[in-house]
């Protein structure tokens, strides 16, 4: 009886940070700011939906646009099933990415569904300092991804490809694109450098984070198995630096899978729509940095960021057709987003049942 309140207080911090009214929010505000460019874009006109081929391979790439959804969740959980050792189940590993996206989605973008990660991790029958040390590896592996493609997509595609929109200038600083860019990749090798250098060189640096991290309001109830989970994880630390180069690389392999099967999804979309004339790898790589811009949104999940920076950075892949933007980066919000907050209100209630053993769901 005496651990049944600390066990409803816990289950009341979670349930409050996964709680179904931050949906409201993110929701308001990508719906509210799609009607509004629509509105304006519009206003003078209709769309001329000739511009649009509605055909039988609609069905097909819009099939497609959903496999590379599940194809991109499928390598998160085959990562988190390397990095647990096996310790982790399948449906265990798809538990944990649901939930952690669904709290990315209610987050800021700069923030992401990592400040609770650890907590899902954990409650899967992971020790709490292997939990982090697990969730700061999937984050050095993500950031990794961003930071080795961006050079190499620049490469590539070149920058007045990734960084002329319209009749805007190519590389230069008087482009917001490529302002945006370079803070997001900047803050991007800044952050990674610190999470490298705290896994694998001075974990006790990240043990110090972890409690600074755990005096936020919301997961002080956990403090002081935190102060305990500091030693697991400088061992866990030790022990991901004794990994060979295999682990590693099976590991940024899932990641890879994971991002590239995300960005494909968009190159899906507007084959299923247009007749596509333009370079597939050139919107792949405009995705990697519009995702890298996304990161400077304050909002939950990016939105309303995320469906401007769309329908301004793609521009240039669609029929010149006012609201043709605005109204794909709508659909493709619907294959990348919103599916996580349905994902989030079916899991959350039955798994803070079962992990916190309350029969009374608490999520509001």
């Amino acid at each position: 009886m005496q651990n049944s309140k600390p066990k409803e207080t816990e289950q009341s911090s979670v349930s409050r940070q996964l709680s179904r009214g931050k949906i409201f929010l993110p929701v308001v505000i990508g719906l509210g700011l799609v009607g509004a460019m629509l509105y304006y874009q519009l206003k003078d006109g209709e769309i001329p939906f000739d511009a649009v081929n509605v055909t039988t391979y609609t069905v097909v790439f819009l099939i497609a646009a959903a496999g590379c959804m599940m194809l991109r969740d499928i390598g998160y959980m085959i990562r988190l099933r390397i990095l647990s050792e096996g310790d982790l189940t399948w449906r265990q590993a798809f538990r944990t990415i649901m939930l952690w996206e669904f709290a990315s989605a209610i987050s800021p973008s700069a923030v992401g569904g990592s400040s609770v990660a650890v907590i899902f991790v954990h409650k899967e029958g992971i020790s709490i300092g292997r939990s982090s040390a697990i969730v700061m590896a999937t984050i050095f592996l993500d950031e990794l991804y961003f930071i080795l493609m961006f050079p190499l997509m620049i490469l590539i595609a070149g920058p007045e490809q990734l960084f002329t929109i319209g009749n805007s200038s190519g590389l230069s600083f008087a482009n917001q694109f490529f302002y945006f860019a370079v803070f997001g990749y900047s803050f991007k090798v800044a952050y990674n450098t610190l999470i490298a250098y705290g896994l694998f060189k001075n974990p006790h640096l990240i043990k110090r984070l972890i409690l600074k991290l755990f005096g936020f309001r919301f997961l002080r109830r956990w403090r002081k198995q935190a102060r305990r989970a500091g030693m697991d994880l400088v061992s866990n630390s030790a022990d991901f630096r004794k990994k060979n180069w295999k682990f590693w690389l099976k590991s940024f392999g899932a990641t890879f899978m994971s991002w590239t099967a995300r960005y494909w999804v968009v190159n899906a979309i507007f084959l299923a729509f247009f007749v596509f004339e333009n370079s597939h790898l050139q919107l792949f790589a405009r995705q990697l940095v519009m995702w890298i811009m996304m990161l400077v949104s304050p909002t939950p999940g990016g939105s309303g960021f995320s469906e401007f920076i769309f329908s301004q950075y793609l521009s240039d892949f669609m029929p010149q057709v006012a609201g043709i933007a605005i109204i794909m980066a709508f659909i493709w919000r619907l294959f990348t987003y919103y599916p996580y907050f349905i994902a989030g209100v079916v899991i959350v209630p039955r798994w803070l049942r079962d992990k916190f053993g309350k029969k009374k769901t608490l999520i509001k």
